[in-house]
């Protein structure tokens, strides 16, 4: 069943980074929001100020930044969203990330969120490189 509050919550968020809008970004988010970040655990915080800095970092350092909301799924209080988001490093460098973000919503606002963002990896040694790469980095001798 479709809820309205949280998707909204979900949308304002995309809105507001969009339209380079720090306090209605942060004001997307309760004050107890919780990140994990599963793939990274040391980079699960709590709170609206660690939102506010790392955004405030992003508008700096990638100042056209855009975010897509592919496609979502609601379930009561939980929505699973795919983002996509673009922009230009001051240097000139292309920067993209793609991934999921679960969150959990109180209300209109946003609560917690399961972070499954990453930088997409434009490499072009394909399937069998990437898991070479995987296993070469974390083997302790050669792989045969």
């Amino acid at each position: 069943m479709t809820n309205p509050q949280a998707i909204g919550a979900v949308e304002r968020l995309c809105a507001a980074v969009n339209a380079y809008d720090l306090d209605t970004l942060a004001d997307c988010f309760t004050a107890n929001y919780r990140n994990e970040t599963p793939a990274h655990p040391g980079r699960s915080f709590t709170g609206t100020a660690q939102v506010r800095r790392n955004w405030e970092r992003i508008f700096v350092g990638l100042p056209d930044v855009s975010a897509r909301i592919v496609d979502t799924v609601v379930a009561g209080d939980t929505v699973w969203s795919e983002w996509e988001m673009n922009g230009t490093r001051p240097d000139g460098t292309p920067e993209m990330m793609r991934g999921v973000i679960i969150f959990e919503t109180c209300a209109d606002r946003l609560d917690s969120a399961r972070f499954y963002l990453e930088q997409v990896d434009a490499g072009t040694d394909g399937h069998d490189g990437a898991v070479g790469r995987l296993i070469d980095d974390h083997a302790e001798g050669p792989v045969t």
